[in-house]
């Protein structure tokens, strides 16, 4: 037998009978809710959703921040970024303020834990407090982009901004775990070019959440078509019941017939709040499609113009030139490895270059940073002597990574370039020192809080330009850590190096993560100057990458090897080496401002709305209120 909503009765008259009293429904108020249940209290609801609130937080951020991560070398898995930005920017929807933070945060962790994960190695406290530290730009991030309508752009100029002072602070800065590494072997990595790593941090989180934007739009699409094509259970029933018509479209309508005889019933196109929802929904959809293509747009045109753009105009030169690396044990402190063997193991390995140089031989050899390690200045020691005859017998300009002790509390970390006659003819003292690696920021402070004798000297920072003038060309250098910073190979380009080299020594790290990323870092310094590239690691990786960024040769980790090969020389100019970073700095303070007035423009919106609807609804004493659909 057919119930009353059966839809057998659509256009059909129902059988003559006494019409059923009106039986008004009226809204019960907030006097007039049921009393709690004594096996499960208010507060136990209240605690449950916020744990399931939290939980629907915790996961998300957790996940894409471990996304974040696997685009990182070693892995390498640089298609991640974009869906793990995506998942972050999805989750911070609707979020509060504290919430907003916490997802942020807890991404931050994702991100940094896995990413800088090398540094508990060296200290488990230090570590620990740097991940958590570092976590916190991804927070402040989250937490400074709106939750609803304009954090797609909001979110993408916030994480660029906060890049910018990760970089730089504190202790001048860490760019290390940062996510443009991931990148450098990616689509986006020409974008460089422009606006150097910066650019594709904003890349990476603009198309990011364009993506996120898309999927989150269908998936509400596919969700909400079921629902928008049917009343809400028991609707018809209430109508039928108050005399009234149902207010959704499609709904059956159950009243008197035109002659006032009877009763019939059939389907209403009249006006809903499911209705009114939907009519409110199709613009914001279309409004967020158009973002999130305007975004992946973007991104997309970005990265085609950072493939084509200026890369360091014609060659004016070919340089043939040597990496050399001496090989040995990795994960020991300097203090646990003899320089004497360092210094044997180099002199070894670059007596092996006429075995490998095909009958070419170079005219540039790089050896790494601090393989000749002294206790008195260069100019007085034995190995100054040992130098200028090597480089006489290769023929060639010689750099060479020197430290030496200079007091009871400081030392030198040098690049000495040594002529083909054996002379000294440049030197450059590093500027970007490792933070409690190479100096103790405030030591008599940290003193108190951990054991600093590994690092009983602080390194004296130097001021130059970083270009080391020599008989084979301009040489713009970077020592280890300074890869890192972008302003190092800007200002070295700007000053007129022609080649870029890395002399640098990761030897103290047991695994591969760090020197990845290096070589990540020397992939982007070469494509956003224009320059080719060599890096010389005394235990790896050394390599040979061009200004384009592919690597043409790189070495194992520990072996003893020496790569030969050709590079160009250049000194054209890229968009990035013209004007820095700050035109992107611009863009982003410009998308966090633009997304916050987006969001507020919709707020304001909403209550005028949410006002409107309210003053036109009729509250006459006696008139019957519909079960509104919430």
């Amino acid at each position: 037998m057919n119930g009353p909503d059966d839809a057998g009765l659509t256009g059909s008259a129902l059988p003559s009978a006494p019409a059923a009293p009106v039986v008004p429904v009226v809204d019960p108020g907030p006097d007039s809710r049921p009393a709690p249940s004594p096996t499960r209290t208010p507060g136990g609801r209240w605690r449950a959703g916020r744990r399931q609130r939290r939980g629907r937080v915790v996961l998300p951020a957790l996940v894409a921040g471990v996304g974040l991560a696997a685009s990182l070398p070693p892995w390498g898995f640089w298609i991640l970024a974009g869906p793990a930005a995506g998942l972050l920017w999805w989750r911070l929807g609707g979020l509060r303020f504290r919430q907003r933070l916490l997802a942020g945060w807890l991404a931050g962790l994702g991100l940094f834990v896995t990413g800088l994960w090398w540094a508990i190695s060296f200290n488990v406290y230090g570590g620990v407090i740097l991940m958590a530290v570092q976590a916190l730009a991804l927070a402040l991030a989250c937490a400074a982009s709106p939750p609803g309508r304009g954090r797609l752009a909001a979110l993408a100029g916030a994480m660029v901004l906060v890049e910018a002072l990760r970089s730089t602070w504190p202790f001048g800065g860490l760019p290390l775990g940062g996510i443009a590494l991931g990148q450098a072997g990616g689509p986006l990595a020409g974008a460089a070019r422009l606006g150097g790593p910066l650019l594709l941090v904003g890349l990476v989180w603009l198309g990011g959440s364009g993506l996120g934007a898309l999927a989150t739009v269908i998936g509400r699409s596919l969700a909400r078509r079921p629902a928008l094509s049917r009343p809400p259970l028991g609707w018809t029933e209430l109508a039928r019941h108050a005399g009234q018509v149902g207010d959704v479209p499609g709904s059956t309508r159950v009243g008197p017939a035109p002659d006032g005889t009877g009763a019939t019933a059939h389907r209403t196109t009249g006006h809903s709040t499911t209705g009114h929802r939907a009519t409110v929904y199709r613009p914001r959809m279309a409004g967020a499609i158009v973002a999130a293509v305007a975004a992946l747009a973007a991104v997309s045109g970005l990265a085609l113009w950072g493939s084509v753009a200026p890369d360091g105009g014609h060659a004016v030169g070919t340089l043939r030139v040597a990496a050399v690396q001496g090989g040995g044990v990795r994960g020991l402190r300097k203090a646990e490895v003899s320089p004497a063997s360092v210094f044997a193991a180099q002199l070894a390995a670059t007596r092996e270059i006429p075995a490998v140089d095909a009958g070419r031989p170079p005219t540039l050899v790089v050896w790494p940073e601090d393989v000749v390690s002294l206790q008195v200045p260069l100019a007085r020691s034995s190995a100054k002597t040992t130098l200028a005859d090597t480089a006489r017998q290769l023929r060639a300009t010689l750099i060479v990574g020197v430290t030496e002790t200079v007091s009871a509390t400081a030392f030198r970390n040098e690049i000495v370039a040594f002529a083909p006659d054996g002379s000294v003819v440049s030197h450059f003292e590093k500027v970007h020192r490792v933070p409690f690696g190479e100096y103790i920021a405030d030591r008599a402070f940290f003193s108190h809080l951990a054991n600093l004798s590994s690092v009983p000297l602080d390194a004296i920072a130097g001021h130059s330009d970083g270009v080391l003038h020599t008989p084979a060309t301009a040489l713009g250098t970077m020592v280890s850590y300074e890869v890192f910073f972008a302003a190092r190979g800007r200002i070295a380009t700007r000053a007129g190096a022609k080649l870029l080299i890395v002399p640098t020594n990761t030897a103290s790290y047991s695994t591969s993560q760090v020197p990845t990323e290096e070589i990540a870092a020397s992939r982007l310094q070469a494509i956003a100057e224009g320059r080719d590239l060599i890096q010389a690691s005394p235990t790896g990786f050394s390599a040979i990458v061009d200004r384009r960024g592919l690597v043409l040769a790189r070495t194992s980790l520990g072996t003893r090897q020496v790569l030969v090969g050709d590079v160009d020389l250049y000194t054209g100019h890229t968009v990035y080496e013209r004007f820095g970073d700050l035109p992107v700095l611009l863009g982003a303070a410009a998308l966090l401002i633009g997304g916050w007035v987006a969001a507020l423009t919709e707020a304001d919106s909403s209550d005028t709305a949410r006002r409107q609807r309210r003053n036109g609804r009729p509250h006459a004493a006696g008139t019957p209120t519909l079960l509104r659909n919430r």
